[in-house]
């Protein structure tokens, strides 16, 4: 709901949320420029000097104003002819014109009302207004992407142009937040919506009779310094029924023109000071440097805006329009998905052709929509959801747990829940069983078990459509065809060989980087940015399924490079390491979130074997910050597939590898990456207390080996793998 809420002020709004941010930021730079360039009062002169200095040079002053910015300006009559200028106070002569800013004019009444009198107010108002609904709701929703009010500057992750939006935002909301509130007070009081709160005092019926009396020589005048000047207005000349006006900020006074008594005085009320103080905020008027900094936020406007658009089509591009989907009111089958990256969205397809081919009425729709109240005709609820980073509800299907905890009872209509997932991330279907979980706590009822689909198989969606149609008493034939990424050509440049004296073919491949268009660089689409144990997917020639292979390197490295290990009839395997120089491949990037070095200067302890050095290397060479890093690699023999062995040394030398600890199985005394960690055990549980962060990758075999070692290790500190993994420190990519 807050995404929605977001997203939509945001589309509808963003031409007049534009001109609004951008006229505001151009005004925000006038009342410093005025500040600079207005000649200021000495400290201590007081507004009857002032009045003294000014009368003579222009006896005819009929006015002396003062802006908050400080600029005094005088008004006056010479033989009939008016005239003004902005005042030099130090010797009261006119020093530039007082002539309106004709830009600023412009701007102030592009600013106000696009030109277009009260109908533009109004419409400049509702662009205030829309601009406060997305602050707050960006806001809330920084918030819950940064895990709390807490974490509000945490470092973040994703494509380009979602990170650019976010992280604006958390600069500028602050600013947009009080420009848009001040901005809708403004336009209240313009309408005379607001109370008007002023007190002004009465004029006053006994006057003197006498005119004459100097300015200069008013004790009020005298006491009153020109700091806190407003305004002083002259009385009518030869009119002995008028007096001085004296306007301060403290409140307003007269004074009598022929002795200079203080004839009446009415201070500024609470609601005048809370309209001038809302005055200042909005346009910067006796507060330059905030109005600059107010500027430069309003500045973020159209950037987020631009970053918005961005985010928004590649979400709509993620979600593909399904044909023949029903209104949720009148479908039998409610299909509701949640996906990041948009590829459970094409899974959904196939299952809604599948369904409709076989009689059923089917809507489809993202999990963030759902409301049991509009399935009138439903008989089931079938739920395909992906999980997003450790855990976490992806993109389309934010806010469906806080729906359903909110309640009172679940549907009446049998629940199906189909996870999607990686079996080498910790967090395998979390966001599905989590789903299911709830649903189980609210006395949904079932119609299928909790079923998963591993790394987008189409052998287990066709395994589960089958069991489905089996709870459907329908005959189902649910055949998926992956919808694969768009993909690149890669071109290998060099490689190296190892493996072949222990019958074990290994290549390290390294292929150029395509170049990045400005649009895969803001989305982060392509190869535009991947780090060191990403996934690269290869499309081998005869197959329409891809590999995954692990990245060896960072997009700052340069070049794409991958460890390929020959298997005995692997297709893909005996392709890529058949290429030679100036070969190409077709490829995709797919992101590997679960398997991150993450951020600050905590050691990492990095254990692979064979091939599965790859990432760890990459990882190594990408250490700019020498973060202390010890490495424990399993190899067959250091003359065969010794990976990496001519850049470790460089590497330690530049202290990107602080430790270096080998096994080897296949030497007199057969040695694993297992038993390495055994003979270090005082060490790695030293590091793991002091919060070092384990990062596994290899064989499956391997990866429960080195589970188990360190559980061993870990046993007298009371900490294990498990709990390791429960706190983010302990992650695994394993094959």
């Amino acid at each position: 709901m807050i995404r929605a809420f977001h997203r939509w002020p945001g589309l509808i709004a963003l031409a007049v949320v534009t001109i609004l941010s951008l006229s505001g930021a151009a005004l925000s730079v006038f009342p410093a420029a005025e500040r600079i360039a207005a000649p200021q009062a000495e400290a201590g002169l007081t507004v009857a000097t002032l009045a003294d200095r000014i009368q003579a040079v222009h006896t005819g002053v009929e006015q002396i104003r003062r802006s908050p910015s400080g600029r005094i300006t005088a008004y006056w009559f010479d033989q009939g002819t008016p005239g003004a200028a902005v005042i030099d106070p130090a010797t009261g002569e006119g020093v530039a014109s007082a002539d309106p800013n004709q830009t600023l004019r412009w701007l102030t009444n592009l600013h106000r009302s696009l030109f277009l009198g009260d109908g533009g107010r109004i419409a400049m108002a509702a662009g205030a207004l829309a601009m406060l609904a997305l602050s707050l709701s960006g806001a809330a929703l920084v918030a819950r992407r940064t895990g709390g009010w807490r974490h509000w500057f945490a470092p973040l992750r994703g494509p380009l142009a979602g990170r650019l939006h976010v992280e604006i935002a958390r600069i500028a909301v602050i600013g947009l937040i009080l420009s848009s509130t001040t901005a809708l007070w403004m336009t209240a009081s313009t309408f005379d919506l607001l109370p008007d709160g002023g007190a002004a005092p009465a004029f006053p019926v006994q006057l003197s009779g006498d005119t004459g009396f100097a300015a200069g020589q008013m004790a009020t005048l005298q006491q009153t310094p020109v700091a806190a000047l407003r305004e002083l207005s002259y009385p009518y000349p030869g009119d002995a029924t008028d007096a001085f006006t004296l306007k301060t900020d403290r409140g307003t006074g007269y004074l009598d023109q022929g002795n200079g008594a203080l004839l009446a005085w009415a201070d500024l009320t609470g609601w005048e000071r809370v309209s001038e103080t809302i005055y200042m905020l909005h346009t910067g008027q006796g507060a330059a440097t905030l109005g600059l900094v107010l500027g430069l936020m309003a500045l973020g406007v159209p950037a987020m805006g631009a970053t918005g658009v961005l985010v928004w089509l590649a979400g709509r591009r993620g979600r593909p329009r399904i044909r023949g989907s029903q209104p949720a009111g009148r479908a039998g089958t409610i299909l509701l998905v949640g996906s990041e990256g948009g590829s459970t969205w094409s899974f959904a397809a196939t299952l809604h052709a599948a369904l409709t081919e076989a009689g059923q009425s089917v809507h489809v729709g993202p999990m963030s929509g759902f409301a049991p109240e509009r399935y009138a005709k439903a008989e089931r609820i079938i739920l395909l959801a992906a999980t997003y980073g450790d855990g976490a509800a992806p993109d389309s299907a934010k806010g469906f747990l806080d729906r359903l905890r909110a309640l009172d009872r679940a549907p009446d209509i049998p629940l199906a829940v189909l996870g999607f997932g990686d079996r080498s991330f910790p967090a395998y279907c979390a966001f599905a069983k989590a789903v299911m979980a709830e649903a189980q706590a609210k006395g949904w009822p079932v119609l299928m078990p909790l079923d998963t689909i591993d790394r987008q198989s189409p052998q287990d969606f066709a395994r589960w459509g089958r069991a489905l149609g089996e709870a459907l008493r329908v005959s189902l034939e649910v055949s998926h065809q992956p919808v694969l990424p768009k993909t690149e050509t890669l071109t290998l440049v060099s490689r190296r060989d190892y493996g072949a004296e222990v019958q074990a073919p290994t290549a390290i491949l390294r292929f150029a980087l395509p170049r990045a268009t400005l649009w895969q660089r803001l989305t982060g689409k392509g190869f535009a940015r991947f780090t060191a144990g990403d996934l690269v997917g290869i499309l081998p020639e005869g197959s329409a399924v891809p590999r995954l292979y692990s990245l060896a390197s960072g997009r700052r490295d340069g070049f794409i490079e991958i460890v390929v290990r020959k298997l005995p009839g692997g297709l893909a395997s005996s392709q890529l390491t058949a290429l030679e120089p100036g070969d190409t491949v077709t490829a995709f990037l797919r992101r590997n979130p679960g398997f991150r070095a993450g951020r600050g200067r905590a050691p990492l302890i990095l254990i692979g074997a064979g091939t599965g050095v790859g990432p760890l290397a990459g990882i190594v060479r990408g250490n700019a910050p020498r973060r202390p890093i010890h490495l424990f690699f399993g190899m067959r023999h250091p003359d065969s597939d010794f990976f990496y062995g001519a850049e470790i040394p460089t590497w330690r030398e530049e202290g990107r590898l602080a430790r270096l600890v080998t096994a080897v199985s296949r030497g007199a005394r057969p040695h694993y990456v297992q038993d390495a960690l055994r003979g270090e055990a005082a060490q790695v549980a030293e590091l793991i207390r002091d919060g070092a962060r384990v990062m596994v990758c290899g064989g499956r075999d391997m990866a429960a080996g080195v589970a188990d070692a360190l559980a061993e290790i870990l046993a007298p500190t009371g900490l294990t793998p498990a709990v390791l993994k429960a706190q983010g420190r302990y992650v695994e990519d394993v094959y």
